[in-house]
């Protein structure tokens, strides 16, 4: 059976939703409006960005001990002066509530490890997690062949790069549409008050290929630390990992730490101060940080974590009940010459530059949110490629809830 019969049996599951008595559901629209250079082309059109999405959900109580909630997303994306449609099952899950503290998710539900930047997500699968009283412990098993491409985002091969940059085209449907096909397993454990002051994560991660393009297994161990102290909140994490790719053993590393200051004033202000590390390309054992999913390290420049680290310097601020702003300043570093393609040919500097950024919130109701944001990468702040050509954005996000 290929995944084209899955993807029908996986619709025919959701159906039976319209049998059920409703009890709740609702429409959303979510729109972005961008302007932005990234320097690969000087056509104005090319620098337009939109993405739009009507996203209808439905949720019910079975019982006493169970839920239901299905959602899915209507979309069109325009980019290079092209339109796309995207249709896309978004969060479906059944809930699931045992006596003994037990909770079980079953269906498109969302998981992330310890850091965020392992794996983060919609998967299908199930989860089980058991409250144990002082301590919380979860495992959890999902595939991600199902998914729209972008939005699992995995580029954790070549071939995975490649297919993910391949433009979406209903003429070959199944080729173009699905994100790689990868199980991911994970067993992880939290205590909320270790010492009474400090909660940490734990998780264990398994990535297992089933593509039949490259062969490249993966394992992680994480681990986060989040200790407040008065006005201020300390976090630590890390993550060691090993990759098994067409038979070979290569390891590779990261790790993140970070200070978050209420500072004393008459607002609701915050300043962040933090930084992340990954590993590069050493030799054919010690390799770049290699993550499950791919997160963007900034907002403009969007770097992958691998072979790069990041300083971060942040300010939040809730200047009215329903106005906030934030400021952010990123630096990037590179940790190898190898890994970051975005380089000319022959430059051996490791600094790539500095990138500013900042929005504003507006939510005067809950059903209503405007962000408006924008920002400016400088590669001249390095060494890597100075003359390089400046990038930036602006964009605005409206997030609508009709029913």
């Amino acid at each position: 059976m290929d995944r084209k019969h899955y993807f029908v049996i996986l619709l025919a599951l959701l159906l039976p939703v319209i049998s059920l008595s409703a009890k709740d559901f609702g429409l959303s629209l979510d729109t972005t409006a961008a302007y932005e250079d990234y320097g690969v082309s000087n056509k104005a059109l090319d620098k337009l960005y939109y993405a739009g999405t009507a996203i209808p959900w439905f949720s019910t109580p079975l019982g006493a001990g169970a839920d239901l909630y299905l959602s899915a997303g209507i979309g069109v994306e325009y980019t290079n002066q092209a339109w796309t449609f995207i249709p896309e099952l978004l969060q479906n899950e059944l809930t699931l509530r045992f006596g003994w503290n037990g909770e079980l998710k079953i269906g498109r539900t969302y998981y992330a490890d310890p850091l965020g930047f392992v794996v983060n997500g919609l998967f299908d699968g199930a989860r089980l997690t058991v409250d144990l009283g002082t301590t919380t412990l979860g495992v959890g098993a999902w595939y991600t062949g199902f998914l729209y491409k972008k939005r699992a985002n995995i580029t954790i091969s070549n071939a995975d790069l490649i297919g993910y940059n391949t433009k979406l085209d209903y003429s070959n449907f199944l080729n173009t549409y699905f994100a790689p096909r990868r199980l991911i397993a994970a067993l992880d454990w939290e205590h909320p008050g270790l010492a009474e002051m400090i909660r940490l994560k734990l998780a264990l991660i398994g990535q297992f290929d089933f593509t039949d393009k490259e062969d490249l297994h993966s394992q992680y161990l994480t681990a986060k630390i989040s200790v407040p102290i008065q006005s201020f909140v300390f976090e630590m994490g890390g993550c060691a990992g090993l990759a098994q790719n067409d038979g070979t053993n290569q390891f590779f590393f990261a790790g993140e730490a970070g200070i978050n200051w209420m500072l004393p004033t008459s607002i609701q202000d915050s300043l962040m101060l933090s930084g992340r590390y990954s590993s590069g390309m050493i030799n054919d054992t010690l390799v770049a940080f290699v993550p499950v999913t791919t997160e963007s390290q900034g907002n403009v420049l969007k770097a992958k974590l691998s072979g790069l680290s990041t300083l971060n310097l942040g300010y939040s601020a809730r200047l009215h009940q329903n106005f906030s702003l934030s400021l952010l300043s990123s630096y990037f570093i590179l940790n190898d010459l190898k890994t970051y393609s975005g380089l000319p040919a022959g430059r051996k500097g490791y600094f790539l530059g500095n990138e500013f950024y900042g929005h504003a919130v507006w939510s005067p109701v809950s059903d209503l949110q405007l962000r408006a944001g924008g920002g400016v990468f400088l590669p001249s702040l390095g060494n890597a490629d100075p003359n390089g050509k400046t990038l930036w954005r602006v964009d605005l996000n409206l997030v609508f809830a009709i029913l």
